[in-house]
């Protein structure tokens, strides 16, 4: 499909059905927009009349499992309406070109796709990562020129660095190999490019809840075949809305302190024979947490008390969901927000201790929300974001008093959206 005619026809109704299925009825209009918008943003840079694909990947929201994944645990996670939006089109120059809107652009020569050290930390290396991830794999690759835009807040914990590669992913995907690699593959691929070459530690799950999309549990016992069940549950019928809360803070600096959970709870699973914590058995440990303490550190206990509990608070979550047992559910959100806080300990950083803005944000949750709702630290912690399931009476109370504290635009309002990476038209 050529660009001018992409526009026309988004211009009209045709693609209304299609956007409805991963947007709210009432943003149809503004969505249809801001794809023109991508659309022009293509021509102006790669010029009209190229033949042109358009794709999309979700955020995603962590429901429970926090920082359990990269240990080979247990999460319940969910896709988002915010997304990431390419629209691209192959180049014979074996040259990858991605324009995000609002930063530079990202140029890879795909023959060169070694680990570059000067791109570590910057979206050029995803671009590169994901491109060697499926080359690695014998997949097909090649030249395209993109345009994107994402909605999907930097540092908000709604993963929108797993959204970026899900969507280069799945770019590659369509472009070159038919449509014909797994959702959980393009995710394993993300993973790599982010663990490789942009050199944070993640786990699994930020990429397989973006790729998969809808709410799904997944187990990561073998991360090379992780298992997925997706949950029919529907959180339109339960009363409640699903509130993101941006509390304004940096993850820029905080790599080392994402690292560190992931690095002390191995350094507990080691003192076993093990690689991670899911390979030690919770008796054992518990048996032994005098001998643990001495050689890993209290923390790193703590640490492996919150992976432990945080399984099995999955397995009851999904449980409760299963049930329609909301109020159940809501009491498991609180415990795993509070074992984060008090075990885990990524709510704030201990390199700026006068600096909370999570720890306030979940205090102001709990003001308006005990006995009513639910409140957690939500994603990698210490900066960003909160989540909360707040009861539809009160929305508008607990709106304009966290908005009053953190900002105007400070809370989202989400739909869970039932698609992965797609190639939307």
């Amino acid at each position: 499909m050529k660009t001018a005619d992409l526009k026309s026809r988004l211009a009209g109704s045709e693609f209304d059905a299609a956007l409805a299925v991963n947007y709210k009825k009432e943003d149809i209009e503004l969505q249809k927009a801001r794809y023109i918008r991508i659309a022009e943003s293509f021509e102006e840079l790669y010029g009209a009349d190229r033949d042109v694909q358009v794709f999309s990947a979700p955020g995603r929201t962590e429901v429970c499992g926090n920082h359990t994944d990269h240990n080979h645990g247990i999460v319940l996670a969910a896709s988002v309406n915010l997304d990431a939006v390419a629209v691209a089109g192959k180049n014979d120059e074996n040259i990858v070109r991605v324009k995000s809107e609002g930063y530079k652009m990202d140029v890879c020569d795909l023959s060169d796709l070694g680990v570059m050290p000067a791109e570590r930390g910057k979206s050029a290396s995803l671009v590169r990562g994901v491109c060697a991830g499926f080359k690695n794999r014998g997949y097909n690759i090649g030249g395209f020129d993109a345009a994107t835009a994402s909605d999907v807040l930097s540092g908000s914990g709604l993963s929108s660095s797993a959204a970026f590669e899900v969507l280069l992913g799945t770019m590659l995907n369509y472009l070159y190999n038919d449509g014909k690699i797994s959702p959980v593959e393009i995710a394993q691929i993300a993973q790599f490019a982010e663990n490789e070459y942009f050199g944070k530690p993640c786990g699994l799950m930020d990429q397989m809840a973006c790729s998969v999309g809808g709410f799904v549990m997944i187990d990561f016992k073998d991360p090379s075949q992780p298992v997925i069940n997706k949950l029919s549950f529907d959180f339109g019928s339960c009363g409640h809305a699903l509130c993101i809360v941006d509390t304004g803070g940096n993850h820029a600096d905080l790599t080392d302190e994402y690292a560190a959970v992931r690095g002390e709870m191995e350094t507990v699973a080691s003192k076993f024979g093990k690689a991670v914590l899911r390979d030690v058995d919770k008796a054992e440990f518990e048996k032994n947490i005098s001998v643990v303490r001495d050689s890993a550190g209290d923390r790193a206990v703590l640490r492996a008390m919150h992976f432990y509990n945080e399984n099995i608070r999955v397995a009851k979550q999904a449980e409760a969901l299963g049930a329609g047992d909301f109020e159940a559910f809501k009491a498991l959100v609180i415990e795993s927000g509070a074992s984060s806080y008090m075990y885990n300990q990524n709510v704030y950083t201990c390199k700026a201790p006068s600096d909370q803005p999570v720890s306030l944000a979940l205090a102001i949750c709990q003001d308006i929300l005990k006995g009513k709702g639910a409140w957690r630290v939500h994603g990698g912690g210490f900066a960003g974001t909160i989540q909360a399931f707040v009861p539809m009476e009160v929305l508008d109370e607990f709106k304009s008093k966290i908005c009053a504290v953190f900002g105007e635009k400070s809370c989202y309002v989400l739909n869970i959206r039932p698609e992965g990476g797609i190639k939307v038209i």
